[in-house]
């Protein structure tokens, strides 16, 4: 499994290219703007085209915000292969863990709501549990922990039992299509360990830990994690495009096409006129959203400019870890904050069985841009994508919004 070499080859590489990037200092508006505009949208199109037939990707959607908000969106190549469908602006793709951008804001809101503290002990909240008592750490983690990979518990995802567990779940695909994993049932798998390292000491990405942290959300906010993350943020900012990932028939969806040797034993392709093949509720807090690039753009413009919560929080969010500060990529609360020569970028990126998405904000020039690509299989093209970015932050730089 691949599971970061989308976010991990992002980093590497706006690493590697950030050099050439010039923040553009703000210039008196000229005729021309729009022209340059309209000519960034046309060069950006024609690279997206480009890559997605170097790679031979069925197909991608894009999307990039301007700092005064307007969106350009964009598709390219074919949301199903076998039926010819075109992809199209509006097609939608699991987001994978770009979720966990959402779960974090969830647990900011509870927190200026006064339900809970990001530094409550996790035992306040479920420490009733019957396997509390097992769990790595337990009596130590905090909710700011869990969403800063910093609790020393391992990821369910790569333990072997689960995972044997989720093969035999497949088999039984067509007689029981929507069977999934239950919360509880996710963090039995790494019960009874010895802590990865000491509370707070070491970094390790684990989908269990945002798990853990959507138990503790739906405590505190008295209702489920999608009700309260809908109500909250979805319907308000108005994500039309967006909808919780627990259930298979999906509106425009695009099929997902993964390798024939996935460690799962999924069929090739994952989705069909609009159903997956699996039900994607297993994923939870973990990620568990259906999105395009749009509603992503508009959501990382949201919130990394302060506007997705009443009360001032972008801080708390991109603060990282001190013994992280010499890294060029580290993690917040559900962000990635990636420093190089152009300054500072903000994200995530998300894998889901068949599909790929990646997420980015560069405050300096208050631009959001996302991709979705609707295969797991190649996720070596961002190297390429990187000119695209390149490309739309120094022609926004150039003009006045």
């Amino acid at each position: 499994m691949r599971r970061f070499g989308w976010l991990t080859v992002f980093c590497l590489a706006t690493a590697l290219c950030g050099w050439q990037l010039a923040v553009g200092a703000e210039k008196r508006a000229t005729s021309t703007d729009g022209d340059r505009l309209a000519e960034l949208q046309r060069r950006f199109q024609s690279g997206l085209d480009a890559v997605c037939q170097k790679y031979e990707l069925p197909g991608m959607t894009a999307a990039y915000s301007l700092p005064d908000g307007r969106v350009l969106a964009f598709a390219s190549g074919v949301a199903d292969k076998e039926s010819g469908a075109k992809m199209t602006v509006d097609t939608r793709m699991p987001a994978g863990s770009i979720g966990k951008t959402f779960v974090a804001a969830m647990a900011v809101a509870l927190e200026q709501d006064g339900k809970l503290s990001l530094d409550d002990k996790l035992e306040k909240w479920l420490g009733d549990e019957p396997w509390f008592g097992d769990l790595p750490n337990g009596a130590d983690i905090t909710l700011r922990h869990l969403l800063m990979h910093r609790a020393g518990v391992a990821d369910h995802i790569y333990d072997p039992v689960w995972v044997g567990k989720a093969q035999e779940m497949i088999k039984n695909l067509d007689t029981d299509p929507d069977y999934y994993f239950k919360p509880a049932q996710l963090v039995e798998h790494i019960l009874n360990r010895e802590p990865l390292f000491p509370v707070g000491e070491g970094f390790k990405y684990t989908d269990t830990g945002y798990i853990l942290a959507g138990m503790v959300i739906e405590r505190a906010g008295e209702g489920t994690y999608y009700d309260q993350v809908s109500k909250r943020f979805l319907t308000p900012l108005e994500l039309t495009l967006t909808e919780p990932a627990d259930h298979r028939d999906i509106g425009n969806l695009a099929a997902g096409y993964l390798s024939p040797e996935n460690p799962f034993g999924l069929p090739v392709k994952v989705a069909e006129d609009g159903e997956l093949k699996y039900n994607p509720a297993t994923e939870w807090t973990g990620g568990g959203l259906i999105s395009n690039p749009q509603d992503l753009v508009r959501w990382a413009k949201a919130f990394y400019e302060g506007r997705a919560l009443m009360q001032p929080y972008v801080a708390q969010i991109v603060a990282t870890h001190p013994a992280d500060q010499k890294k060029s990529s580290k993690y917040g609360l559900g962000t990635y904050v990636t420093q190089n020569a152009l300054g500072t970028s903000y994200g995530h990126g998300g894998w889901s069985v068949g599909y790929l998405s990646h997420l980015a904000y560069f405050p300096s020039e208050r631009v959001a841009i996302a991709f979705q690509v609707n295969t797991d299989v190649r996720d070596d093209m961002l190297g390429e994508l990187m000119g695209l970015i390149q490309d739309v932050l120094k022609t926004v730089g150039t003009t006045d919004d």
